[in-house]
C-alpha cells in the first residue's frame, strides 16, 4: 500500500532562493503548456496530449527556455496539467459544472515533485535531503520513514518548507478483534459511539476566530502587491495553518484510538459537501468529518480492520428494535413506545448505524456482542 510521510525542512537563505526559483519556473511551464493546449484547440481544433508536450522538453532545455535543474520535475508539471484536464472532462461527462483549468500565480504554485527517489532528490543516511541544484537540506525526521520511497515532493506552506515522501510498504495488521463500534457524528458532540461514549467538539476554528479576524483585516488594509501585504498574508496563512494542524492532529489521534480498539468501525455515508451548503457551513467545515473518515479508513486498511459506511437515511428516526420513532431536529431524546427504550438520540443513532453495518453478509460475524443501552434500567412503564 502507498502512504505519505511529511517532514519539516530547514533550508538556508540560498537554498530558499533556489527553491523559490524552481517553483516559479515550474509555474511558468505549467502556464505555457496550458496556453498551448488552449491555443491549439481555438485555432486548429487540435487536442494536445501529454506526450506531445513532453517531446518538446529536450529542445526547450537546449535553447535555454527551460532551466529547471531536474528534467523529471518538468515532466511531472506536464503530468499535473494532464491530470487536471482529465479530471475536468470527467466532471463534464458526469454532468457537473466544473470550472475550466486556469492559469496559476507563482505565489500559489507551491510544490514540485520528483517522480523517482534518487533521481534529483535523495534522503541520505545522515538524515539530510540532497536536492539537485540546492545541495544538502536539513530535515526534521521526527519519525522513521518506513517502506520504499517512490516519489518526493517539496512543498511551501506559509513560507515554511516541507518534504513529503510517498512510500510503498506492506500492511501491518493488528491482532484480531471482535469488538465493533458504530459512530454518529454531530456538531454539539463531535462523535457519539454506540457504547455510549461521547467525544467533545474541540471547535478549533471558533476558538481562533478572533485571531483569524485580526489577521484578515490586516491583509485587507494593506496595498495590493506591496511587500507589507505579502508579509501580512503570511501571518494570515500561518494562523489558518495552525487551526488546520490542530484539527489534523485531533483526527489522527482519534482515528488511531478507534482502529486500535475495534475490529469493525461503522459510520454514516454523509453527503458532507451538500450539508456544507447550509447555514451551518462554517461549523461543518470546522469539525472536518471527511478528513476523520479518510484517516480512519486508511488506518483500518493498514491494520486489517473493517471500516464500513452505511446509508444515513432515517438513522435518527428508527429504534434498535426496528420501530419508527419520528423526531424533529430539536428533539434530542429517543423514546420508543414499541420496546420502551429511552436514551439519548445520538446514542441510539450510533447503535442503528452499527446494526446496519452488521447486516452486510461479509461482516455478519464481526463483533458478536453489540454494545447496547441497558433496557431494563431505562424501560418506560
Amino acid at each position: 500500500m502507498r502512504l505519505s510521510y511529511k517532514y519539516r525542512l530547514y533550508p538556508t537563505k540560498a537554498q530558499v532562493e533556489f527553491l523559490n526559483g524552481e517553483l516559479r519556473e515550474a509555474c511558468d511551464l505549467y502556464n505555457c503548456a496550458l496556453q498551448e493546449r488552449i491555443g491549439a484547440w481555438k485555432i486548429c481544433r487540435k487536442l494536445i496530449s501529454y506526450y506531445d508536450q513532453q517531446n518538446q522538453l529536450p529542445a526547450m532545455r537546449a535553447d535555454g527556455c527551460l532551466t529547471m535543474a531536474n528534467c523529471t520535475c518538468s515532466q511531472d508539471v506536464l503530468h499535473r496539467l494532464d491530470r487536471t484536464f482529465k479530471a475536468f472532462f470527467a466532471r463534464v461527462k458526469r454532468g457537473d459544472k466544473p470550472g475550466f483549468p486556469r492559469y496559476k500565480s507563482s505565489r500559489r504554485y507551491d510544490s514540485i515533485t520528483f517522480p523517482k527517489h534518487g533521481n534529483g532528490c535523495t534522503l541520505l543516511k545522515s538524515g539530510k535531503l540532497r536536492v539537485q541544484g540546492a545541495g544538502h537540506i536539513k530535515v526534521k525526521l521526527h519519525r522513521p520513514v518506513e517502506g520504499k520511497i517512490k516519489t518526493v515532493t517539496i512543498k511551501r506552506e506559509a513560507e515554511r518548507w516541507f518534504v513529503c515522501f510517498s512510500v510503498e510498504r506492506e500492511a501491518q495488521p493488528l491482532p484480531p478483534s471482535d469488538a465493533a463500534i458504530g459512530i454518529d457524528v454531530g456538531l454539539k458532540h463531535f462523535a457519539t459511539l454506540s457504547d455510549g461514549t461521547t467525544v467533545d467538539n474541540p471547535r478549533y476554528r471558533q476558538k481562533a476566530q478572533a485571531k483569524l479576524r485580526v489577521a484578515s483585516r490586516r491583509v485587507a488594509r494593506r496595498k495590493k502587491d506591496s511587500s507589507r501585504r505579502r508579509k501580512a498574508d503570511v501571518i494570515f496563512q500561518r494562523a489558518h495553518a495552525r487551526v488546520r494542524n490542530q484539527r489534523s492532529d485531533f483526527h489522527h489521534k482519534l482515528s488511531r484510538n478507534w482502529v486500535n480498539r475495534f475490529g469493525l468501525i461503522a459510520v454514516e455515508d454523509l453527503n458532507i459537501k451538500g450539508m456544507a451548503a447550509s447555514c451551518m457551513a462554517k461549523s461543518i467545515h470546522d469539525v472536518g468529518w471527511g478528513q476523520l473518515f479518510f484517516f480512519t479508513e486508511y488506518k483500518a486498511e493498514c491494520a486489517d480492520r473493517r471500516f464500513v459506511k452505511r446509508d444515513p437515511t432515517r438513522t435518527s428516526q428508527e429504534c434498535t428494535c426496528g420501530a419508527s420513532v419520528p423526531k424533529t431536529l430539536w428533539e434530542r431524546w429517543h423514546l420508543c413506545t414499541a420496546c420502551g427504550l429511552s436514551a439519548p438520540r445520538d446514542h441510539v443513532s450510533a447503535q442503528v448505524i452499527l446494526s446496519r453495518a452488521r447486516n452486510l453478509p461479509s461482516i455478519a460475524n464481526v463483533g458478536a456482542v453489540m454494545p447496547s443501552v441497558d433496557r431494563e434500567a431505562v424501560r418506560v412503564n
